[in-house]
């Protein structure tokens, strides 16, 4: 930790332990954070005793914030009220198509107030809601589709254009709604879901109505998201109710035990108080946008302003027009908010919080935050699609203290750093870390073996190699899998080595990350060509960008002479190639 970082800290900090400040949450009387073990599928776990057993019950606490603003898109602002009434619309209408408990409803859309709509309306009548990647290309589409056994499709006029041609080799397929089309569609599976629910301006004047009455409990089946497989195949992860409600348990603590940690009181929650709002510029098709910000907004109250795609420009306006009090997503985000040249132009002192994941993220860039932002709270943390967002978070002055670090875990959460042979390692030795508590999904969708390879006892093997220091600081060091992230976005490198392999020219084929700043990490490739045989840089990122989605292309492809580098067992040695890229 530099000296000016010390500096920044207050005098004192930590008042407390972690272990101290966990203890307090969990054992005060009527804590929101008391703790019980349970037994969920044959293992003991720690869960939080107090939180709701399902997304039922946190859609219900949101009625105190009836007339607020929930979701705002451009000029369309929706109220929770009008969003309620659209929900339980549409969640009748998908009774009447057949949907009954279980069955998979898929949402393929970008970020819009349609998407909240469709998840709570699939959610509260116990379908299993199956999110689908929206940059995800037409045969991608497909897969999530075919693999899940969808009934029904929810998606934007976009995605419609892209599944339109693959819609016939999805046989579980039995309806699809598509919003936003300005044509008339003639395929008889498709709906306009206008004509169900309206646009999101006019659901104020739909008139109340409760979704269908379905019993739920809290290890049901909720979701189903995607993450990439290193067979290039995406794996479903099976996230219960239980999976969702206890990864924003795990947040909330998270913030109670920076409060105590500085030595102040935990702050009550206060329905009186003024609305709180958050910039959402990550899709709600990921783990950290539904769950980390939509669904704890829902219960709380809080209002959420969508962008398109990720703006700057946009967000800083953002920012000072709604009076947006917390940011971030992935590293990405932080860095182009204070480097902005613009900057000083916007009010940006609404802003309480930045915090993010999801990649690798510079120690100095907490640092550049507090000095853009003296009394900014910043955290960031480690989750994968496997752990339901979230799994750890370091926070306010720990995150000062320890910026490389991804945090410590929640106290119904555990740790372990395993060696090579299944061992328990000791502190500060590096090995893969393995997670377990009540965020660990259940499996994947339809896959035993992958099921029975990731996950052990309520464990789950993240595939993360990293430590563990004295005080239950995790640290990554590397990612034991073939993996690099951009922007958040996993991209597994076989699938796109597999893209190349289908170019005719290439004989071998390698494709590694090299650091961005804001990024992280990008995807760059080297590559053999047979002999003979010819292309251009341009010619293969076309092909590729054809096959796979854009954020997976190589953003730089080299042509080595020969063979690329390769061990005594005939593997690639790629990080030979990565001292050939930094030169």
């Amino acid at each position: 930790m530099s000296s000016d970082q010390a500096a920044a800290l207050p005098a004192g900090f930590p008042a407390m332990s972690i272990a101290q400040a966990h203890q307090l949450l969990i054992s005060a009387p009527a804590s929101p954070f008391e703790i019980e073990e349970r037994e969920i599928r044959g293992v003991k776990i720690k869960t939080w005793k107090n939180a709701p057993p399902t997304l039922k019950e946190v859609s219900e606490l949101n009625r105190p914030f009836g007339p607020r603003t929930y979701i705002v898109l451009d000029n369309e602002r929706v109220t929770f009220d009008a969003h309620r009434a659209a929900v339980g619309h549409l969640a009748k209408r998908l009774v009447e198509d057949g949907v009954k408990k279980g069955d998979r409803v898929a949402i393929i859309m970008r970020n819009l107030p349609e998407w909240s709509v469709a998840f709570w309306a699939a959610a509260l009548i116990g379908a299993i809601v199956t999110p689908l990647n929206a940059w995800w290309t037409g045969p991608e589409l497909e897969y999530g589709l075919v693999d899940s056994g969808s009934k029904i499709a929810i998606m934007d006029a976009e995605r419609w254009e892209r599944v339109r041609e693959h819609a016939d080799n999805c046989p579980s397929l039995k309806r699809i709604y598509v919003s936003r089309s300005a044509d008339e569609i003639a395929d008889p599976r498709v709906k306009r879901l206008e004509d169900c629910i309206g646009a999101p301006n006019s659901w104020a004047t739909l008139s109340a109505m409760e979704p269908p009455v379905v019993a739920l409990a809290a290890d049901d089946d909720a979701a189903i998201f995607y993450t990439s497989g290193t067979t290039g195949k995406p794996k479903g992860a099976i996230i219960t109710h239980r999976n969702i409600i206890s990864n924003f348990f795990n947040a909330l603590c998270a913030q109670a035990r920076s409060f105590l940690r500085r030595g102040e009181a935990v702050p009550q929650p206060d329905p009186t108080l003024p609305q709180k709002g958050t910039l959402l510029s990550v899709p709600f098709f990921h783990a950290t946008g539904c769950f980390a910000v939509m669904i704890p907004a829902m219960m709380g109250g809080t209002k959420i302003v969508l962008q398109r795609r990720w703006n700057a420009d946009q967000a800083l306006e953002l920012i000072e027009r709604e009076k947006i009090n917390s940011a971030g997503g992935v590293p990405t985000i932080a860095w182009q908010i204070i480097e902005h040249p613009r900057f000083h132009e916007f009010d940006l002192s609404s802003l309480e919080t930045i915090s993010y994941g999801g990649a690798p993220s510079a120690p100095e860039l907490v640092r550049r935050l507090k000095e853009r932002f003296p009394a900014l709270k910043v955290g960031q943390g480690w989750g994968m699609t496997e752990t339901s967002a979230t799994a750890t978070s370091n926070f306010a002055e720990d995150y000062e203290r320890k910026p490389s670090s991804c945090g410590v875990c929640s106290p119904t959460g555990e740790a372990k750093i395993v060696g090579a042979t299944g061992e328990t390692l000791a502190t500060g030795e590096v090995g893969e870390l393995w997670y377990r508590g009540p965020i660990v999904v259940r499996g994947y969708w339809q896959k035993s073996q992958a099921t029975a390879e990731t996950f052990v006892d309520g464990w789950v093997k993240t595939g993360d190699l990293a430590k563990v220091d004295e005080e239950g600081f995790i640290y990554i060091v590397d990612r034991a899998k073939d993996m690099l992230i951009r922007g958040g976005e996993n991209i597994y490198c076989v699938e796109v080595e597999n893209a190349l392999y289908d170019h005719p020219a290439v004989m071998d084929a390698a494709v590694i990350g090299v650091p961005h700043r804001t990024l992280g990490e990008e995807p760059v490739a080297a590559v053999h060509l047979k002999p003979g045989a010819n292309a251009s840089e341009e010619e293969l990122r076309h092909f590729v960008s054809q096959r796979i989605a854009a954020f997976k292309v190589p953003v730089k492809i080299l042509f080595l002479p020969e063979t690329l580098p390769r061990n005594a067992n005939g593997k690639i040695v790629k990080k030979d190639l990565k001292s050939i890229f930094a030169a």
